[in-house]
């Protein structure tokens, strides 16, 4: 990839001067802000700002409208499946890390289609595939055949696992694939080496690259994140937004999402080093809402049962439900290592009587595909 990329956007930031600004918005800006039609990303740094906090239950009410505008009362839900535990990097926040002592453990086909079996007895149609980072034994090969096998049995398909080629991307699409999710971590190049010191992960750059070879590959939804709690949430969330603000812009006929996972225990993992409240979170759930109406945001089982069933009303558009997050976690091995706790452990069931008892419509399968008829 010759051409223009993020990193040439990326490396005209510095850390420390977004800090400040950020730190540094007055009440009218905030106020100036949430009276624009259109938003701009100065926009969406303005709202992640100290004092935009203080104007949180109107964002709460813009966002929500605007949501319900773009998406109306729908929730899409969904299970992720976890592959495999294996993994090739040392990642100081992660309990598959290399340097953890556990038992290792990757589906083979008659285990990863019981997997889904019990997933489908929930009524999930749309799975998102997890695995570790382990090139030598979950490669785009393996990943290629878990796709051909499941392809048949759900709606959407969807993989977070470790970043690939743009052949391989291309290769995952033909299978079956509809998105690929992949977080940065963390954007503070100066102290991501200290959470990823050992394999491939700890190249930032490359890291850095994947969203662009997905959308070379004409995937049809990229999913972005931080990990919230390794560095500031605020910075951290305004080169993020700026990532997606490029990738729209280069790749605008692909969909976006954009996940919230706040740093949960896991065995032999680091302490928050930034602490983010609910409250936090939520003003920067609103915020990116308020300054792009048709993004993807998606609320995992991280969070607890009162927030996540408050969100529901205000700017969520997916939300992941009944989540084991160990490789046969649901029947093959429940006993097997998560790469975190789960807080919201309601059943599906649950999950959708919730969402009905707000008055919104929990939708099993993609409502892109029932929209256009593919």
């Amino acid at each position: 990839m010759s051409e223009k990329r993020f990193q040439d956007i990326f490396n005209t930031y510095n850390w420390e001067t977004v800090q400040q600004r950020i730190y540094s918005c007055t009440a009218l800006e905030v106020e100036q802000t949430l009276r624009k039609s259109r938003k701009t990303l100065d926009d969406f740094l303005i709202l992640l700002s100290p004092i935009a906090a203080s104007y949180l239950e109107e964002m709460a009410q813009q966002a929500q409208s605007l949501t319900q505008q773009r998406f109306g009362k729908t929730i899409q839900l969904f299970a992720p499946l976890y592959l495999s535990n294996e993994c090739q990097n040392i990642c100081t926040y992660c309990g598959f890390s290399m340097d953890n002592k556990i038992k290792r453990k990757t589906l083979n086909n008659t285990e990863l289609l019981l997997e889904a079996m019990a997933l489908k007895a929930m009524g999930v149609e749309h799975v998102l595939l997890v695995s570790g980072e382990a090139n030598k034994v979950v490669d785009s090969v393996y990943f290629e055949n878990a796709l051909t096998l499941l392809k048949p049995h759900f709606s959407q398909i969807s993989i977070e696992v470790q970043p690939l080629e743009t052949e391989a991307y291309r290769s995952l699409r033909a299978a079956g694939c509809h998105a690929v999710l992949v977080y940065q971590e963390t954007y503070h190049q100066e102290v991501y080496k200290q959470y990823h010191p050992k394999g491939k992960k700890s190249n930032f750059e490359y890291r850095l690259d994947t969203p662009d070879r997905i959308g070379y590959s004409g995937i049809h939804k990229i999913g972005l994140g931080v990990l919230l709690g390794l560095e500031d949430w605020r910075i951290d969330s305004f080169f993020n937004a700026a990532h997606i603000d490029y990738l729209q812009r280069k790749y605008w006929q692909t969909k976006y999402s954009v996940s919230f996972p706040r740093l949960r225990p896991a065995q032999g993992t680091v302490e928050p080093n930034f602490i983010m409240e609910d409250r936090d979170l939520l003003q920067l759930i609103c915020a990116y809402r308020i300054w792009n109406p048709d993004l993807e945001i998606s609320i995992s089982t991280r969070e607890r049962e009162l927030f996540r069933n408050h969100i529901v009303q205000i700017a969520a558009t997916s939300m992941s439900a009944a989540s084991k997050t160990n490789p046969g976690g649901y029947v093959v091995d429940p006993e097997s290592l998560e790469q975190f706790e789960i807080s919201d452990e309601r059943s599906m069931e649950s999950i959708k009587n919730m969402i009905k008892k707000v008055g919104y419509d929990p939708i099993m399968k993609d409502w892109d595909k029932l929209y256009s008829g593919i």
